[in-house]
């Protein structure tokens, strides 16, 4: 007895009772290494969780006017973060037990084979490519827009297109995406968080020591019907529920970084990071939001408050800041995009090392990497149109965030029918499927009522 139980403490210490349930998974980037903390968990979450689309949020403001947009962000925030304790304790429900390692493992488990990929797979592929992709606008059109603050009028005579700031910004994301796994880009993660709290920062600051624009109004945009009025409004709830992202990683962040044992399980340190993350996430979307509506009001441009900097203040702010504030822009979209990349990064190679039965050598995975980022580059240019398509597709991942983890946390953990934990996760989860059905169904709508731009290989300057 003596034996077993001295045994049983080694392996409860060194993390061997939760081995990987197929060995296979330490030669893939999410699983190869387990050596994170706490510290870890906040800089890949802060990353995941707080970044370009934080500077739209005036723009929901705009449509739905003070009061219910402080209290729809309110509600969102507090809805989210429930979701995601939820997923961090799902992780390894059962202390010593199974860890399910990627949102899709825990989504197969629950609604099974079939059902799962068809309800997450396109979600959480959406969540990670596409947010890529819109990494990839973002960035290389502030990219165009740092060069010519830069070069100012001793521009070249023909500067280059905004196509090949795309390639620009590929290029750097690819060689950045050389790093093998999750583990190792937490120092890149660090760098992405503090860049995005920066020019999260520098933005309202400057905005609102600039003081209000000229005419500004703060009551929700008029719209010539209820149509367009409820489109609107859709609108701004989609805004919002755009700006919290990050669920489909946190499986991985957790199964990627944390340790665990039966005295040590990994959510007590993976919760620790989220909560430092997440005080940090509010602290940049609550001032942004509500310092950028009170500077611009309803004039504030579709694109969000760093467009309204460009606009009201490109020449009576120093070109040296708004400058350093488009760096950092860059800097966090590529950094951003190396942890939404890896999620897939790890299913093209689990394909080959399932095949092959061996770690993928490092020349296939730079191939991988690199034909990841050319084909979003073709997507980005192919079909600049998408962005009209956000707030649908927007909403066909919603459950991801706010609905899925509530019938998963039902199906795993069984709380007795009628508790507490039971009426909540039903009705929360219930309710964010309604919200996604909504938004789908207006955005539709929307679509119908004032068609839809295609315009194939010409993408638009970012402004």
């Amino acid at each position: 007895k003596k034996a077993v139980a001295s045994v049983r403490g080694y392996l409860e210490e060194v993390g061997h009772i939760t081995k990987l349930a197929d060995p296979r998974d330490a030669w893939l980037p999410i699983t190869a290494s387990r050596s994170g903390n706490a510290y870890y968990a906040a800089f890949h979450n802060l990353s995941s969780g707080v970044g370009f689309q934080a500077l739209v949020l005036p723009a929901a403001f705009a449509s739905l006017g003070w009061t219910w947009a402080i209290v729809c962000l309110t509600v969102a925030f507090a809805w989210q973060l429930y979701t995601l304790r939820l997923l961090v304790n799902l992780h390894e429900p059962v202390a010593g037990g199974t860890r399910y390692s990627r949102y899709m493992h825990l989504a197969t488990t629950v609604f099974g084979e079939r059902w799962g990929k068809i309800l997450a797979l396109l979600p959480t592929m959406y969540l990670s490519a596409g947010t890529c992709t819109a990494l990839i606008i973002v960035g290389g059109g502030s990219m165009k827009i740092l060069f010519s603050i830069a070069c100012g009028p001793a521009c070249v005579a023909r500067p280059p297109t905004m196509v090949e700031w795309y390639v620009v910004f590929v290029c750097v994301a690819v060689v950045l995406s050389q790093l093998p796994n999750l583990n190792s880009i937490a120092g890149v993660s660090l760098v992405g968080a503090t860049a995005a709290v920066g020019y999260c920062t520098m933005i309202w600051v400057i905005s609102v020591t600039k003081g209000r624009v000229a005419g500004v109004s703060y009551d929700p945009v008029k719209a010539s019907s209820d149509v367009d009025r409820t489109i609107a409004v859709l609108n701004g709830l989609g805004i919002i529920a755009f700006a919290f992202r990050g669920h489909n990683l946190v499986l991985e962040i957790q199964q990627g970084t944390m340790p665990s044992t039966l005295k040590h399980p990994s959510h007590v340190p993976m919760w620790k990071g989220v909560k430092f993350a997440y005080l940090v996430v509010a602290l940049c979307l609550y001032p942004v939001a509500i310092g950028g509506f009170w500077a611009y009001g309803n004039q504030i441009p579709p694109n969000g408050i760093l467009s309204a900097l460009y606009k009201f203040h490109s020449r009576d702010v120093s070109r040296l800041v708004i400058g350093l504030a488009t760096l950092l822009v860059i800097v966090n979209c590529l950094t951003t995009f190396q942890i939404y990349a890896m999620p897939v990064f790890d299913n093209m190679e689990a394909g080959y090392v399932h095949k092959k039965n061996r770690p993928c050598p490092w020349w296939l995975r730079a191939g991988f990497r690199a034909l990841f980022g050319a084909v979003n580059l073709l997507i980005a240019v192919a079909l600049p149109f998408l962005s009209e398509l956000a707030g649908l597709l927007g909403g066909i991942s919603l459950p991801v965030t706010l609905a899925y983890p509530c019938f998963m946390w039902l199906a795993i953990m069984k709380p007795g029918r009628g508790t507490a934990m039971w009426c909540v996760n039903w009705a929360l989860g219930c309710l964010g499927m309604g919200l996604s059905f909504v938004l789908i169904v207006g955005n539709l709508w929307g679509l119908v009522a004032t068609g839809l731009h295609v315009q194939f290989f010409k993408p638009a300057e970012f402004q």
